[in-house]
């Protein structure tokens, strides 16, 4: 029986990753929970379960007594000799119990408080997994995919999540088998276990995309300072160097545009504009709206994050973009409102 009971441990330990020793404890802790209702409810129990020697024993702890006044926890010095010669009366003997002795309904406690037990283990490494990832890249497999909501449950080693369909990138179609990448927005733990918030639209990914990508924003020399996304159609990125020497926007896109060739491949064709961070606010909002040019940004005197950025009348639905996402996108970056105003405008007032 030992024999296959550890057998049984080690392989617990290899499907679920869960260490056999947590387990032996959850188990040993079951068994004395159930047996000890027999021996009315006295902590005289003891369950020893010795993974390395692969040893488990149940027993009761019986005081030796010249007379019985408790059967549960006393015993007669005559029958306490016959399991140890040595016995005497006030000392304690002992007594080995036989499995088949706990008793159908002790079994079955002691089956439940074993699952629950090893549950609560693996919430516990799903928990400890997760959090070590919180705000992080990792790789993950697509499992099912509900036909009714269009949330698919992913595997990330031994743990499963759920991605949202609205955490999906619109048009996006993902199958059961897909390796995908997800971003970790949040870990809490609830009764029922670990929750997880997983992402494929959160601008998170994309940030963590090029610290994969590009050496520079890994080493630290480049500094991705803000990300703004719609996913699925664009993202900005704003990108400064500590190294006067290093171009941060020339590092992201890479030598014939390698780099950012891979993550835009990555992300299933999202178009991305990666810009010049600057303190300055008239330089940062200017690039912001790259690809178009910006003759000139009025900042609001009175310090409201409130600016009017004037482009050439021929780059102004450039500036403004295909149902106003640059400027939208560009307004997220950057943090301020912009007003994206014609140059003929100006000359007219």
């Amino acid at each position: 029986m030992n024999k296959e009971f550890f057998e049984a441990l080690a392989l617990m330990e290899k499907e679920k990753g869960i260490p056999a020793e947590f387990i032996a404890e959850k188990i040993s802790t079951a068994i004395v929970t159930a047996v000890k209702k027999d021996y009315g409810g006295d902590d005289i129990v003891f369950c020893d379960i010795d993974c390395d020697k692969g040893t488990f024993a149940v027993y009761v702890r019986k005081t030796v007594v010249e007379e019985l006044e408790n059967d549960f926890s006393q015993i007669l010095l005559a029958d306490a000799k016959k399991v140890d010669k040595k016995a005497e009366i006030g000392g304690t003997v002992d007594i080995t119990l036989n499995t088949k002795d706990f008793g159908r309904i002790a079994a079955q406690t002691a089956k439940h408080v074993i699952r629950q037990g090893i549950r609560d283990v693996e919430h516990s490494q799903a928990l400890k997994e997760f959090q070590s990832k919180h705000q992080e890249l990792v790789s993950a497999v697509v499992e099912r995919i509900d036909p009714r909501t269009g949330n698919a449950t992913i595997s990330m080693g031994h743990s499963e999540a759920v991605l949202p369909k609205s955490e999906q990138v619109e048009g996006e179609v993902l199958s059961e088998g897909d390796r995908i990448k997800v971003y970790i927005v949040d870990v809490r733990e609830t009764e029922k276990g670990p929750r997880v918030m997983i992402s494929r639209t959160h601008p998170g990914l994309v940030k963590r995309l090029f610290e994969m990508e590009v050496p520079e924003i890994y080493d630290g020399t480049v500094e991705v300072k803000a990300v703004s996304r719609e996913a699925g159609s664009r993202t900005k990125l704003a990108v400064w160097s500590k190294d006067a020497d290093v171009d941060p926007v020339g590092a992201c896109i890479g030598p014939k545009g390698t780099r950012v060739n891979k993550i835009v491949e990555e992300l299933g064709g999202e178009k991305l504009d990666i810009v010049k961070y600057s303190e300055d606010p008239v330089l940062f909002i200017s690039e912001a709206l790259s690809p178009a040019k910006v003759v000139n940004v009025e900042v609001d005197p009175e310090g409201a994050k409130v600016c009017r950025a004037i482009v050439p009348d021929s780059q102004l639905s450039l500036a403004i973009g295909n149902k106003g996402q640059n400027a939208r996108l560009a307004a997220k970056l950057t943090g301020w409102k912009i007003d994206i105003r014609p140059e003929s405008d100006t000359y007219s007032e």
